[in-house]
């Protein structure tokens, strides 16, 4: 065994470092599964969700992505509230995992729910009451057992193999609901 180079001091930092990016990895994959379940749950076709670091169409950096197919199942009532409630998901999943909100985080879906939203709020006031309404909604439809369950499952399939199919997704979601009747 080669003893340590006294010449450099010892990095503590490292381990430090290892922690805080495997603690991000699993907060991503939780929002990441967070966007999924909510679009299964309300009908939506999942393509693949990944938790690999990249680009968005336009070019601003990302920590993971949930590409969810075009088009809208037949049934959907109101798409912009879907729309809302698939973006607020990701945020709402994470924060039950770490304990808050991480704004920084999830700062684009952010702004598109925000520019979804100014479509149908007439005042500052009432856009701020249509933000609260739509979180207080995904809270609750994500505070379901079942939705617990499969959020879990599908983070930690991400966190197992970075990129998974929508079919993976549709597969634990449809287990969780089993197990939960």
């Amino acid at each position: 065994m080669t003893p340590p180079n006294s010449d450099s001091p010892p990095n503590d930092e490292a381990p430090a470092d290892e922690a805080v990016a495997r603690q991000q990895l699993i907060a991503t994959a939780y929002h990441e599964a967070g966007h999924a379940v909510m679009a299964v749950s309300l009908g939506r076709t999942i393509q693949k969700v990944s938790i690999a670091p990249g680009k968005s169409r336009f070019g601003a950096s990302r920590l993971g992505h949930c590409e969810i197919k075009k088009g809208v199942k037949k049934g959907s009532h109101d798409r912009l509230e879907d729309d809302v409630l698939i973006l607020l998901a990701g945020m709402v999943a994470e924060a039950k995992l770490t304990g808050q909100y991480c704004q920084k985080g999830a700062a684009q879906d952010l702004r598109d729910v925000a520019n979804l939203l100014c479509t149908r709020a007439a005042s500052p006031r009432q856009h701020e009451t249509l933000q609260r309404r739509t979180l207080s909604k995904t809270e609750h439809l994500l505070s379901d057992d079942a939705h617990v369950e499969a959020i879990r499952e599908i983070a930690q399939e991400l966190l197992a193999k970075t990129t998974i199919s929508g079919r993976l997704v549709r597969h634990y979601f449809h287990q969780a609901q089993q197990r939960k009747r």
